[in-house]
């Protein structure tokens, strides 16, 4: 009896192992193979006795997208192909004939990547699947994008270069966690706006700080046209405005015109201008210098007009005496007053006026030359009269 018990079980063994070994036989797809793995649900980082996974970043992309130089922020974007080997995922390759099989993404543990000193990291996949092979190595991408601060150095603005750190690093905490192992890095060299992008290098401090050192510069020819040339302009052109004549209020108009034009000129340009950084940039300074200079020359130009029409500087004019004689020395006087004034204006006047001016005079010497004749026809009646009576008064 015992022994055919015996029998009984070494053939229920031996029926077992051939029905399972009939199972194995039957999964003879990549699909059946990918199931397989799917169902173990490894989604947690696999444990090594060290506590650590390497992460091979075999090819690492990097381009700058766009440089926001008023708050000093860099924008990028980040693609890297990522290799780590994950022992749970080996298969056997005499059971199953395949080398490669593609799993889902989100059905197995994928490392992370962070930008440490970025204000915003958005890391996404770039395909929802990956590539497995048969000694558990997997291979997938992912891309980033960050925003991280810059402290470039803009003293120098509008010709300007310094280098930006993007530290790169995955999960780490108390020994356990990712050790980043770096490849080949490309630059995509791209204009963004203002700002050209050169050759990035691969940098490390410690052995958890990795970081891209991205080179920067400002394309000088756009900010220097439409900044320093406008105000280099407007300085010219207040030099110039000294060869308008003082009198007639055009010098003094065209100084004021200009002042108000570069006020304005600053204020639209205000939220265009770079922030401080670690330096002010020189070109606040050189705006100011500008305004400065303009202001000082419209003031000197009210002064100079002043002293050129009186003679003399002085805030009132002073009061003028009582007239003094009979009506006609007084009525003279007015009119020689007349003259004068309109002689002070047309010294003070521009060149197309003088004509204009000097026929105001001789209007006015016409009309003073007709009033004295009329005086003078009105005066021999009573003349006349005279003489008549003294006859009559003889005869008598």
């Amino acid at each position: 009896m015992l022994r055919f018990l015996n029998h009984s079980f070494k053939k229920a063994v031996v029926l077992l192992t051939l029905l399972t070994g009939y199972g194995h036989a039957q999964c003879t797809t990549r699909r059946c193979l990918a199931e397989m793995l799917i169902k173990k649900e490894y989604l947690s980082q696999p444990q090594t006795e060290n506590c650590t996974q390497n992460i091979f970043v075999k090819f690492l992309e990097y381009q700058t997208l766009s440089v926001d130089t008023k708050s000093l922020l860099l924008i990028s974007r980040l693609r890297a192909t990522l290799e780590w080997t994950d022992p749970d995922l080996a298969w056997n390759t005499s059971v199953y004939q395949f080398n490669e099989v593609i799993l889902p993404v989100s059905k197995i543990w994928s490392p992370e990547l962070h930008v440490t000193n970025g204000i915003t990291t958005e890391m996404s996949h770039s395909s929802p699947d990956l590539l497995a092979n048969s000694k558990g190595t997997v291979i997938h991408s992912v891309i980033i994008n960050a925003q991280v601060i810059c402290e470039v150095n803009l003293f120098n603005y509008p010709f300007a270069s310094d280098k930006c750190p993007v530290a790169i690093q995955g999960w780490s905490r108390m020994g356990c966690g990712t050790n980043l192992v770096f490849g080949e890095l490309k630059t995509v060299i791209a204009s963004s706006g203002e700002w050209e992008t050169g050759n990035a290098t691969l940098e490390r401090k410690r052995s958890d700080r990795n970081f891209i050192l991205v080179p920067l510069s400002i394309k000088s020819t756009q900010p220097f046209i439409t900044l320093v040339l406008p105000s280099i302009l407007i300085v010219i052109a207040d030099a110039v405005s000294f060869a308008l004549p003082l009198g007639g209020g055009e010098r003094n108009g065209f100084k004021v015109t200009l002042v108000l034009s570069f006020t304005m000129f600053l204020i639209i340009l205000n939220d265009e201008l770079p922030g401080d950084g670690e330096c002010s940039p020189i070109i606040r300074f050189h705006f100011c210098c500008c305004l400065v200079i303009l202001v000082v020359s419209m003031l000197w130009s009210m002064v100079m007009t002043r002293l050129f029409a009186e003679g003399r500087f002085g805030l009132f004019r002073q009061s003028k005496g009582p007239v003094s004689g009979n009506a006609g020395g007084g009525k003279a006087k007015e009119d020689e007053e007349v003259k004068a004034e309109v002689g002070v204006d047309v010294l003070g006047g521009v060149k197309d006026d003088a004509q204009m001016l000097r026929k105001v005079v001789n209007f006015l010497e016409a009309l003073d030359a007709k009033t004295r004749e009329s005086d003078r026809n009105q005066r021999i009646p009573f003349q006349c009269r005279g003489q008549a009576g003294d006859e009559h008064r003889m005869l008598a």
